[in-house]
């Protein structure tokens, strides 16, 4: 993986340039850096990730807040809260930074609040993002639910830098509503598959599978990926898989890639207060070569991007 390059690293204030709702639950929110924080957060890749302060941002009115969150909002924010990019802009000295980001309790709710103008404190660019092999030529984009912003951030960044590498969007959800993508999904055919516009700008061709089959396959992404590999063998052995979503996914996406021998790279979550590796609340269990010993590493510090193969997956009481 890649090397942290905490020379890159600082607190920096980030102003608002829009913030608009794509879905039920998701939001885009966009983030321009000058001087210093533009410098840094030019040099971002897929993956990595910012700490954000919403301390500070007020709850919307009360009419807006959904029932089942109601309590939960009137929570003390404290802590930062992490968040990937799904993408990365840079011209005239100004970095922009966009977030996609899904109202789920008292911190997300807040950022819906934000406007044009408004100002963020925000800590990064923070951790260790993907790395994309030269010696591959298809990359399997794998991901799960809210799992999609630095996948979309990668599948930019093989478009324009790596344009030899074949890209394949495996994206997954649990119904066509849950997917964080705005603008319609339509089939075209199974053959090609759903033309997400997200990925299809940047040449990306998608696959979708929701769990109630409401839209594409019907199953987990895990399934619709092994169908693809099954049918495509010759294909798979000049692949290489990057996932991002529930760690019951990734485990499975693990499973499949050791199964057939593919080189794969999972971004994890953790809950990260600090991340910078100060507080060591994000630990992900990993293996020693050559050992039965397994190590604790930070998510913030050591990943959040790691080699399937070093992880130690826990599914339920399995160990994966």
């Amino acid at each position: 993986m890649n090397e942290q390059n905490d020379t890159n690293r600082g607190s920096f204030n980030a102003t608002v340039v829009g913030n608009r709702q794509i879905g039920k639950r998701f939001y885009k929110l966009l983030l321009q850096f000058d001087s210093a924080g533009a410098a840094a957060f030019a040099k971002t890749k897929p993956g990595q990730f910012a700490e954000i302060d919403p301390s500070r941002t007020a709850l919307p009115a009360e009419q807006k807040i959904p029932e089942d969150m109601a309590d939960a909002v009137q929570r003390e924010i404290i802590l930062r809260r992490p968040y990937s990019f799904c993408d990365v802009i840079s011209k005239d000295n100004k970095t922009a930074v966009e977030i996609l980001y899904c109202v789920v309790g008292p911190a997300s709710i807040r950022l819906t609040t934000l406007k044009e103008s408004d100002t963020l404190s925000i800590i990064g660019p923070l951790g260790n993002g993907f790395c994309i092999p030269q010696n591959k030529k298809i990359a399997l984009l794998v991901s799960g639910g809210m799992g999609a912003p630095p996948i979309l951030h990668l599948a930019k960044i093989i478009g324009l830098e790596n344009p030899m590498i074949q890209a394949i969007a495996f994206v997954g959800a649990k119904t066509k509503m849950e997917l964080p993508f705005e603008g319609r999904i339509d089939e075209v055919s199974k053959e090609i598959g759903f033309p997400v516009h997200a990925f299809a700008q940047y040449g990306v061709e998608s696959q979708i599978a929701t769990d109630d089959g409401s839209l594409g396959f019907a199953g987990p992404i895990t399934k619709c990926l092994t169908e693809w590999l099954d049918k495509n063998p010759q294909k798979a052995q000049e692949a290489v898989i990057f996932a991002c979503g529930p760690e019951a996914m990734l485990a499975e996406v693990a499973r499949i890639a050791n199964e057939k021998n593919i080189d794969c790279q999972v971004s994890m979550e953790r809950r990260m207060a600090c991340g910078i590796g100060v507080c060591q609340s994000c630990t992900v269990e990993c293996k020693t070569p050559n050992s039965t010993e397994t190590v604790y590493k930070l998510c913030c510090k050591d990943g959040p991007v790691f080699d399937a193969k070093e992880v130690v997956f826990s599914a339920g009481e399995h160990r994966i």
